[in-house]
């Protein structure tokens, strides 16, 4: 596990250094929270008719959401596709390594330091001026931890295959133009899944997005109860567990047939 901690270690400390693009996604982030808020706001307004969601915690679903954005695994790591597209791929399958493991590394650390750098701001001008409201309990605050840690790893997941989807299509235009949309409406990140109907919200439920954001979120919000936590964990580790399985599967494959452009 110490090569694997060094290069998560070493990728994190990297990704830390870019504030000022951190500092630019936040603007961008607040405004987009707004514009979601008052839509949200808007429709609420316009009926009468009782919702799954109260108006108080769709605010702060959507400002957890702009909170934890770089948690969603909706491209393949530039990296990898780099190293795919100009060869140096070769480099990774020669360290003394497992490739799954340092792209699923690298991921984790994409995942973390740039979320880190947004998350802690956007709760602080969040919670005190736009209606972000702290977890409905100690035990949602916990849970909420809990279930945070398992989307971190299976957001890494996810787009570790995204990563590996390159050995066979090699420039990635098509797995960066249709993830991103895929993820964000699954996840639960555009459209809370309460809000979905019922055939689709069955649908969504077994698939494994909604561990990214809908479980962590609504645990937060208290709209899934404490008591009621272990099943979403189990929920996310599951399909935590196959993903990687299909990852390490797919990239054995995708090795054995590599032809290694550029040089």
């Amino acid at each position: 596990m110490r090569p694997y901690r060094a290069i998560l270690s070493a990728r994190f400390r990297t990704l830390l250094q870019y504030r000022a693009a951190a500092v630019a996604g936040l603007g961008t982030q607040l405004f987009f929270g707004y514009v979601l808020v008052k839509g949200y706001q808007a429709f609420y307004a316009a009926t009468d008719a009782p919702q799954p969601i109260s108006i108080s915690q769709i605010i702060t679903y959507v400002w957890l959401g702009q909170a934890m954005l770089g948690l969603l695994p909706w491209i393949a790591d530039p990296d990898v596709r780099r190293a795919v597209r100009e060869g140096s791929v070769a480099y990774d399958m020669l360290r003394p390594v497992h490739v799954y493991w340092l792209w699923y590394s690298r991921a984790l650390a994409r995942r973390t330091a740039p979320t880190l750098l947004r998350a802690v701001p956007m709760f602080v001008i969040a919670g005190l001026f736009l209606g972000l409201q702290g977890p409905a309990s100690w035990a949602s605050g916990a849970a909420w931890l809990a279930a945070t840690v398992g989307a971190v790893l299976l957001a890494s997941a996810i787009a570790t295959i995204l990563g590996i989807t390159l050995l066979w299509t090699v420039s990635g235009q098509g797995v960066n133009q249709l993830v991103p949309a895929m993820v964000m409406l699954f996840s639960g990140f555009l459209v809370p899944i309460p809000l979905f109907p019922k055939w689709a919200q069955t649908v969504l439920y077994t698939l494994p997005f909604r561990g990214i954001i809908d479980i962590p979120f609504r645990l937060y919000l208290g709209h899934i109860p404490p008591g009621d936590a272990f099943p979403m964990l189990l929920h996310q580790w599951t399909w935590i567990l196959v993903l990687v399985l299909i990852g390490q599967w797919a990239l054995g494959r995708g090795l054995r047939r590599l032809v290694v452009q550029g040089g």
